[in-house]
């Protein structure tokens, strides 16, 4: 399963709520999936492709090729 190789952040899981009147009827389990982007970016000196959250791509913490 692909994760940021910055910040490590991956899919998370909960409960999905059905609510119904004022009641709490089902839960069903879905996934949180962090939104991933390819990029070429600079590791140690060198050119690679890693898989970075638009999150830390945004803050600055990659340096792109």
């Amino acid at each position: 399963m692909a994760k940021c190789e910055i910040c490590d952040k991956s899919v998370s899981f909960g409960n999905q709520l059905s609510i119904t009147r004022s009641h709490i009827s089902k839960r069903s389990t879905r996934t949180w999936k962090p939104n991933l982007r390819r990029v070429k970016a600079v590791v140690n000196g060198e050119h690679k492709r890693i898989y970075v959250c638009t999150k830390c791509l945004r803050s600055g913490k990659v340096e792109r090729a």
